[in-house]
Order: C-alpha cells, then structure tokens, then sequence
C-alpha cells in the first residue's frame, strides 16, 4: 500500500469515529428514534443507488429472508438502544463504550464460530479494552445518575450488537455483503420512525443549519459514503490490512467531542482512550480471520 490510500483510511477511520459527535449533535433538534429513521432511511437510498449504478444484484435466496428478518431485529434494537442512550450521555463516553464491540465479538466467536480462538494476544487486548472502560466509569465527578444511565443503556446495546455480528459471521459467505446493510437498513426505517411519533418527546423541534449538516453527515458521509469506501478499499486491500487501522477510531471520537461539543476531557477519559485504542490495535494487528467486513458498531 502506498501513501495515500494509507491516508485515505486514516481519513475514513476518522469520519467513524466523529460519527457519535454527529449523532449527538443531531439529537439537539431531532429525536433520537425518528434521527435514527431518517438517517438510515437516506443511507438505504443512497446505498441502493450505488448498487444500481454498480450493476449489483438485489436479489436474496431460498431461505435467506428469514436469516435476513433475524439480523434486522438485532440491528434495529441495537440502533434504537444506542441512540436512546447518546441521549442520556457525553459522545465521548459513548465512542468509547461502542468500541467495546470487538471485544464482545472475540468472546462470542470463541464460543460458536469455529477456528475463531482467543490467542494470549488477543486476550491482553480484550482486558485493555474493558480496563479502559471501567477506568472511564470510574470518574464519578460531575457526573449525575442520568448519565451512568445513559452509559448502561449504550453498553446493552454492544453487547446485542455483538450477538448479531457473531450471526452475521456464520451467514455472511452465503450473501452478497452489501444485502446484510441494507435490507436491515430498510427493515429499521418504519419502525423506528413508528416509535419515534410514539415515543419522541418531539420528532423534529430545532432544525437549524447545524442539526440539519449533522444529519447529513451521519447519513450521507458515514453510513452511505463510509460504507462504499470501505467496501472498495476492502476488495482492493484486504480486511486485515484495512482493520489495522481501526483503533483510530475511539482517538477520533474523544477528541472531536472535546473539540466539537466542548466536552470535559477528563484524565479517567484519555487512560479510557489509550487503554482501548492498545486493545483494539493489539485484537486486530494481523488477524487471520478479521472480525468485521465493515465497521458497523461504529461507522454506522
């Protein structure tokens, strides 16, 4: 790989982990079920149009719509809790629980997807990620219960979202990849802008130019763009090559949420990020068998 296909997944790993600061920002004029709605709504569009205009087929098999049916429960619960509890909580502290993920997934392949075995490596890495959470909930100062809720609910939600990336794993050779994106996508839509007009406080209440970009940027440059990108650069590069550079992503997500949203960057919050950044980078330096085809705890 030369120089600047490096840098353009430097680039993209970047705009994954500012994805939480864009959802935060969002929320500031959008509920979080109908945000999370409309967003993965125009992602679907947009990703369709891609495979359009790419000649792919949207066609699935025998037997795959109810595989298809199980992944887009889990994705939706899992999308409908973590915004619920980016709502209750600093973006900074929710990247960095989100990226709880690939530790989640090393226990559960452990378990039920043979060959996927957890190396001394790997397990040095999963205890740097969890240390580094626990340092985070650590700091209790300043902090009120709504907060550590918050917290707890985002925590729930990696841990289904876990559970459903295991399951994706043991179908995925049987689909086209981009199929377990947007069918669930798809799937998500009409039900989150259901529990959004039920359960909303408001659905739309402060769309200024600011809510308004953020959304874009969530739905068009994270989960649409993010996800072409990535896609391309994972045909042409390898999964092991691109995911050595995911530990980015939690470094990304503290700082812009520091830089963006003026959000305390604690000494408990930077050990939290160097803590889970080591682990992550230490889990996915030279995988045999990657653990994601695309980033989706924290890209999408």
């Amino acid at each position: 790989m030369s120089l600047l296909p490096g840098l353009f997944i430097v680039f993209l790993t970047v705009i994954f982990g500012a994805n939480t600061v864009a959802i935060k920002m969002t929320l500031a004029g959008m509920g979080p079920l109908t945000t999370a709605g409309l967003r993965f709504g125009l992602a679907a569009i947009a990703i369709a149009c891609w495979a359009r205009g790419g000649g792919r087929s949207f066609r699935i098999q025998t037997g795959q719509p109810f595989q298809l049916l199980i992944v887009s429960i889990g994705f939706t619960i899992q999308l409908a809790l973590f915004y619920l509890g980016l709502e209750r909580t600093y973006a900074s502290r929710g990247g960095l629980i989100a990226n709880l993920l690939p530790f989640f997934v090393l226990f559960l392949s452990h378990r039920f997807i043979p060959g996927e075995r957890i190396t001394w490596k790997k397990m040095v890495g999963i205890v740097l990620g969890f240390s580094g959470v626990a340092f985070m909930f650590a700091d209790t100062e300043g902090f009120s219960i709504t907060f550590h809720t918050g917290d707890l609910i985002i925590l729930a939600a990696v841990a289904i979202w876990s559970i459903n990336v295991v399951y994706t794993k043991r179908i995925i050779n049987d689909y086209v990849p981009f199929h377990l994106v947007l069918y669930p996508m798809i799937f998500s839509v009409p039900v989150f802008l259901s529990a959004g007009f039920l359960l909303d406080d408001r659905m739309l209440f402060n769309l200024n130019p600011t809510v308004v970009g953020a959304f874009a940027y969530q739905s068009l440059v994270s989960a649409a763009f993010g996800f072409v990108a990535w896609n391309n650069l994972l045909q042409r590069y390898g999964a092991s090559t691109l995911h050595a550079f995911v530990f980015i992503m939690p470094i990304a997500g503290v700082v812009f949420s520091g830089l963006v949203l003026d959000e305390p960057i604690t000494p408990h919050l930077i050990v939290a990020m160097a803590f889970i950044a080591a682990g992550i980078l230490l889990v996915h330096m030279n995988p045999k068998k990657p653990t994601f085809t695309f980033p989706l705890g924290r890209g999408l």
